[in-house]
């Protein structure tokens, strides 16, 4: 192993460190950013931290020259081994250590991998966080020394603490859960046998090539096995978990998709009696039908741009109860410590039901109805997303459109609105559309993806 001069800056994201391997990050890469974490910790004041990784292909060598460099430094490691990125967040708390790296590309393709960074207390680095951690790491002036390594296994501590956070009620649902091969097939049905659910596994051996489906849970095509078994087996619920455990997609008794927008309405109608404080955040790609859900229960809704550092750091900042994003991640801030677990996502749902005699998609009527679009991807260079996303709100501000710029441009209309910003995990931009009629849809759809392909040319 070797430390590298030059590094491609464009792994460096918005959120997390984040690359196909072994062309963006490999060996040698990992070894460098252990050094550079190791020594810009120091400067921190922190001596130690805690690694861990999922399970994907190249996990297993990048953790170890991760770990390498680090200990080179004069850092010592408490490595966890293979865990879930929940398991890893809860770490922080059980042994008070809030410095480390988990080795994940989360929902990513199979053969992309990289690092969510936490310095200190702040939580994962984003945004400035991370390209100050770049500058650092390209100057390559790094501290030498030794540190200690030792093994610390969570699982049964993280077991026990969902455990003490739940209740469940007489009924006994029976849930479909698909672990998608990801990292939560090595705990998911041994907690979930701890509850009274009858339950049915789907693709719960651990296999980082991910050989049955992508494990993304909010991408609809990849639960048509999981509909399949909730609708033929009469399930009252399917849950889905993405690669490294901090994601979560559900779908109802009918085997229909329940975006996480509309999962955060059931949470929130049941525990906004039980919470003092009942403002509640979703990020920008979230329906209007949860704005006006919050409002019609005398909530205060809070918008916040998307990101799961950004959003999970905030409802912590602000000591909210819950919040969440579109893309899966929820974080219950009330009796549970406010970071996003899928696996403990799905079992609040699961606990709401066996509390009622009323099915997921009951649990949702009288919401408003709104006609949305999934998330649009459009491949853009890195080097050229962020102007084609300035260039549409010139055009917005030359029309005169309401545009709110927390996150990229959000066009609001009395009757719709439009999301255009750029992805900080891939080269792409991201857009998504929702209006009161489907023709109001189709025509803004046609007004900004035409504007957003010819400034991407």
């Amino acid at each position: 192993m070797k430390v590298l001069k030059e590094i491609n800056p464009y792994i460096f994201r918005g959120y997390d460190i984040r690359g196909v391997y072994p062309t963006d990050i490999n060996e040698d890469i990992a070894y460098t950013i252990g050094k550079s974490y190791g020594s810009y910790i120091q400067d921190l004041k922190k001596t130690t931290c805690v690694i861990g990784h999922d399970n994907r292909q190249s996990s297993d060598a990048l953790t170890s020259s991760l770990i390498a460099g680090i200990l080179s430094t004069g850092v010592d490691v408490v490595n966890l081994g293979l865990v879930t990125t929940p398991m890893y967040y809860y770490s922080w708390i059980k042994l008070g250590i809030p410095s480390g790296i988990m080795v994940t590309a989360s929902h990513n393709p199979k053969d992309d991998n990289g690092f969510k960074l936490s310095f200190d207390e702040r939580g994962n680095a984003r945004g400035k966080m991370i390209e100050e951690f770049y500058q650092y790491t390209v100057q390559g002036n790094f501290k030498e020394g030794q540190g200690t390594l030792t093994e610390y296994h969570i699982k049964d501590d993280y077991i026990n603490l969902i455990k003490n956070c739940l209740s469940f009620g007489d009924r006994k649902v029976k849930a479909v859960i698909d672990c998608g091969n990801g990292t939560t097939s090595i705990i998911a049905k041994e907690l979930y046998e701890q509850f009274p659910i009858d339950l049915i596994t789907l693709y719960d051996e651990s296999d980082g090539s991910f050989p049955n489906h992508h494990p993304d849970p909010c991408v609809e095509s990849n639960l048509a096995k999981l509909k399949e078994t909730v609708k033929s087996k009469h399930a009252d619920v399917g849950i889905g978990f993405d690669g490294d455990g901090d994601r979560l997609g559900i779908i109802d008794e009918n085997g229909n998709y329940v975006p996480t927008d509309l999962l955060m309405i059931i949470i929130i109608r049941d525990i906004i009696d039980q919470v003092e404080k009942k403002t509640f955040l979703y990020d920008v790609k979230c329906s209007k039908a949860l704005e006006d859900e919050i409002v019609k229960l005398g909530g205060t809704p809070l918008i916040y741009r998307t990101g799961n550092s950004y959003t999970k750091a905030k409802v912590k900042e602000d000591n909210l109860p819950f919040g969440g994003e579109l893309s899966g991640h929820v974080y219950f801030n009330d009796r549970f410590p406010g970071f996003d677990s899928g696996l403990y996502a799905g079992l609040r749902l699961l606990e709401i039901l066996s509390k009622t005699d009323k099915s997921v998609s009951q649990l949702l009527d009288g919401i408003n109805k709104y006609y949305s679009t999934e998330e649009i991807k459009i491949s853009s260079p890195d080097d050229k997303k962020n102007q084609v996303v300035e260039q549409i709100k010139q055009y917005c501000l030359n029309q005169n459109y309401n545009i709110l710029t927390i996150d990229g441009v959000k066009v609001l209309f009395q009757d719709a609105w439009v999301l255009i910003r750029v992805s900080n995990t891939g080269p792409n931009i991201t857009l998504r559309f929702e209006a009161k009629s489907e023709d109001r849809l189709q025509a803004l759809q046609d007004e900004f993806l035409t504007l957003v392909n010819k400034y991407n040319e």
